[in-house]
C-alpha cells in the first residue's frame, strides 16, 4: 500500500499528531495520579479522555495502596495490560523514562506520547526504532479537544 504511514517514527507533523489523539479508543497512562491529586495534570488529563469516551488505564508509578483510579483497576506494569493499547501516554520526568522502556517495548503499544514538558530524544529514538511512533512534549488533552 504506497500511502501507508510508516511505523515507528517520532511524530511532529501536526496533522498525524491529530490523528493519533482522535483515534485513540484506549489509553494506558503510565504515571497517573490519584484523585486526591485532582488539581495535577496526571489526573485531570485522564479524567478528561475517559469523560471524552476513551477507556483509560491507570498505571501509577506510586500509589501501591491505591486499587482503583478513575474507577478503574490499577495495573502496575504496561507488560500486564490485557488487550491492546492505541497510547500509553506518559507522565514522568525526562529522565525517569529510561527504566520504562523496556515495559513499554514489551507491550508494543501503537504509540508512546509523552505529554507537555517531556521530552527525552534517546527514550524516543528506541521506541521508534522498535516499531512504535512517538509524541513528545504535546498535551494529549489538548491536542484531542482540537482533534474532535
Amino acid at each position: 500500500m504506497a500511502n501507508a504511514e510508516p511505523k515507528g517514527r517520532i511524530v511532529t507533523d501536526s496533522r498525524r499528531i491529530a490523528e493519533i489523539a482522535r483515534g485513540a479508543k484506549r489509553v494506558a497512562v503510565l504515571g497517573i495520579k490519584t484523585e486526591q491529586q485532582s488539581e495535577q495534570p496526571a489526573f485531570y488529563v485522564p479524567a478528561y479522555l475517559q469523560g471524552a469516551g476513551v477507556e483509560v488505564v491507570p498505571v501509577p508509578v506510586y500509589y501501591p495502596d491505591v486499587t482503583r483510579i478513575l474507577g478503574q483497576p490499577v495495573v502496575r506494569r504496561l507488560a500486564d495490560v490485557p488487550g491492546e493499547i492505541d497510547i500509553v501516554d506518559v507522565f514522568r520526568r525526562p529522565s525517569d523514562l529510561p527504566p520504562h522502556v523496556d515495559d513499554i517495548l514489551a507491550k508494543r503499544p501503537k504509540v508512546v506520547w509523552f505529554q507537555s514538558g517531556i521530552r527525552n530524544d534517546e527514550v524516543a529514538t528506541r521506541l521508534a526504532a522498535a516499531g512504535i511512533e512517538v509524541v513528545q512534549d504535546r498535551c494529549l488533552m489538548v491536542e484531542h479537544r482540537h482533534a474532535r
